[in-house]
C-alpha cells in the first residue's frame, strides 16, 4: 500500500495551475502503465468517475471503454448528460445500457430499505459484468478511488464494483486520482473542462432515487420524485442557494394524504424537501430557507407534479435524524 499513501510534502491541488500539472503527470503515468491496451470504466456520472473518465480520455482516447448503466433511479437528466458530455462532446468510447425495466421489476413490492439496497447494488454488478464479458482485450479496470477511500476502506470503493467483479477478469487497476481529496478532484475536473453541474454534483447515494422513493418503489411515485427533485434544484439554483446548502433533495413516501384539487377531494402523495449543511456528514443542521423561495417551490411542485397534494420541509437535524430517509 506504500504507493497509495499520500506523500507528506504533496501540494494541495487548489489552483488551475496545480491541477494542470497534476493532469500532465497522470497522463504520462497512465500511458506508461497501460501502453496500447484497453481500460474499462464504470461511468456513473458522479464526480469521481467523471473526472477519471475525462482524464483517461485525454491520456489514451479510444482505448478507454466507458460503461454507463441507467438503472432507472438516476435524477432527471443525469444519464442524458453523461451521453452528451462524454459521447457527443468528448467522443468517448461509451457503452450506454438502459436497464430501467429490469431494475424496477426486481424492486416491485420490496419495501425494506436494506433489501432494496442489496438488490440495486447486486444487480448493478451483474449488468456491469455482463457488459464486460462482451468486450475483448480489456486488461485494466479504471476506478474512481480517492484518498478518503484508501484511508477508510483499504482502497476498495464498492460503488465502483471492484469488490464485486469475479476473479477471472484479472484486471489491473488504474486509479489516477487515488491520492486526492474530493475538493482536489473537483479542481481537476474543472481544469479538464467538465461542466460545473457535473464537477460540483452533490453527494448521491449508491442506490440513487431508490432510497428516496420510500417503501416499495412504484413507477408513478418515482416519476413524481424525479420531477419534484428537478424543480427543487432549479429553484435553489435560481435563488443562489445551490452553493450555500451542502445537500438538498426531495423524498416521496409510500402513503397518501387528503387534499382538494379543482374543487374535488384528492388522495395523493406528499413531497418532503430535505436540505442540510454539514462538514463531515456525521452531524448536520437544517438551513433557514427564505419563505418566498419555499412558497415558489411548493407552488411549482403542486402545479407541475401529478398526484401530489402536499409539500413539507424536514426540520430534523442529525442527530436525531439521518441525512437520508432510508
Amino acid at each position: 500500500m506504500e504507493n497509495n499513501m499520500r506523500p507528506a510534502d504533496m501540494k494541495r491541488i487548489n489552483t488551475p495551475e496545480l491541477a494542470m500539472a497534476f493532469i500532465d503527470e497522470q497522463v504520462k503515468a497512465v500511458r506508461e502503465q497501460v501502453g496500447g491496451k484497453k481500460v474499462l470504466l464504470a461511468l456513473s456520472g458522479g464526480v469521481d468517475s467523471s473526472v477519471v473518465a475525462a482524464l483517461l480520455i485525454r491520456a489514451i482516447g479510444k482505448q478507454l471503454v466507458c460503461v454507463h448503466v441507467n438503472h432507472g433511479l438516476m435524477r432527471k437528466g443525469e444519464s442524458e448528460q453523461v451521453v452528451e458530455v462524454f459521447r457527443n462532446q468528448m467522443d468517448a468510447n461509451l457503452i450506454y445500457v438502459d436497464v430501467t425495466d429490469r431494475f424496477l421489476d426486481l424492486l416491485a413490492g420490496v419495501d425494506e430499505p436494506e433489501r432494496k439496497r442489496k438488490i440495486i447494488g447486486g444487480e448493478f454488478i451483474k449488468v456491469f459484468e455482463e457488459e464486460a464479458r462482451k468486450l475483448e482485450g480489456i486488461d485494466f479496470l479504471a476506478q474512481g478511488t480517492i484518498y478518503p477511500d484508501i484511508l477508510e476502506s483499504d482502497g476498495v470503493k464498492a460503488h465502483h464494483n471492484v469488490g464485486g467483479l469475479p476473479d477471472d477478469f484479472k484486471f489491473e487497476l488504474v486509479e489516477p486520482v487515488r491520492l486526492l481529496f474530493k475538493d482536489e478532484v473537483r479542481c481537476v475536473g474543472h481544469a479538464l473542462g467538465l461542466p460545473g453541474s457535473m464537477v460540483e454534483r452533490q453527494p448521491f447515494p449508491g442506490p440513487g432515487l431508490g432510497v428516496r422513493c420510500l417503501g416499495a418503489i412504484t413507477r408513478d411515485r418515482l416519476a413524481a420524485l424525479r420531477e419534484s427533485d428537478a424543480i427543487l434544484r432549479e429553484e435553489f439554483d435560481a435563488a443562489g442557494l445551490a452553493d450555500q446548502v451542502w445537500q438538498f433533495f426531495t423524498v416521496v413516501p409510500d402513503f397518501r394524504s387528503t387534499g382538494v384539487r379543482d374543487g374535488k377531494r384528492a388522495f395523493d402523495w406528499p413531497v418532503i424537501i430535505r436540505a442540510v449543511n454539514t462538514v463531515d456528514a456525521m452531524t448536520a443542521t437544517v438551513p433557514e430557507i427564505d419563505w418566498a423561495v419555499l412558497q415558489k417551490i411548493t407552488g411549482r411542485i403542486l402545479a407541475e407534479v401529478p398526484r401530489v397534494c402536499r409539500v413539507l420541509y424536514d426540520l430534523t437535524p442529525k442527530p436525531v435524524g439521518t441525512i437520508e430517509w432510508e
